[in-house]
């Protein structure tokens, strides 16, 4: 098991040759990143490993630290780091301890957030339409529920992927 460090700790190790990589997917660190980070995706990693890393020390880091704690033995498998760690808290714990980050508001909210807006409207709406109009505008927030549900047995997710068309994801990729 990776040992979970501290943002401060991170970046001492950083300023010391650490190399911090970025295993969030590319719409997630298009809008926000650590300066100085490497970007590596989980699912690159999960499809082709980590190509050889020269550091004694390697961090990791996501955004809340849910995925790096989750995939931890994966990491510290794939790297040819001595010792690994992983940020706590993420980009996330990162930034509360005031510590800095490149912004590009220009580029899009990754696609995670916009599909829980967009079910969010979806649901709301439904239950409003039902309640004020007809009822069987409920069948849109069921339809909704059943589409969720599904995206997370299957782990795929159709709203994910016609969000990706819009115009405005198309500039991240």
């Amino acid at each position: 098991m990776s040992d979970v460090i501290s943002p401060a700790r991170a970046q001492s190790l950083i300023r010391e040759g650490a190399v911090l990589i970025d295993i969030r997917e590319a719409d997630e660190r298009a809008r926000e990143y650590i300066p100085g980070s490497k970007h590596l995706p989980l699912s690159r990693i999960e499809e082709h490993g980590i190509p050889h890393e020269s550091a004694k020390i390697a961090i990791f880091h996501c955004r809340s630290g849910v995925r790096t704690r989750a995939q931890a033995q994966l990491l510290k498998a794939g790297i040819e780091s001595e010792t690994v760690y992983i940020v706590d808290g993420g980009i996330g714990g990162w930034k509360l301890a005031g510590l800095d980050t490149i912004v590009d508001r220009s580029q899009p909210i990754d696609i995670f957030r916009q599909v829980m807006i967009t079910a969010g409207t979806l649901v709301l709406t439904g239950v409003m339409l039902g309640t004020l109009v007809h009822p069987a505008f409920y069948g849109v927030s069921a339809f909704v529920g059943a589409g969720l549900a599904f995206s997370g047995i299957t782990g795929t997710c159709m709203m994910a992927n016609l969000l990706s068309l819009m115009p405005w994801n198309r500039q991240a990729a």
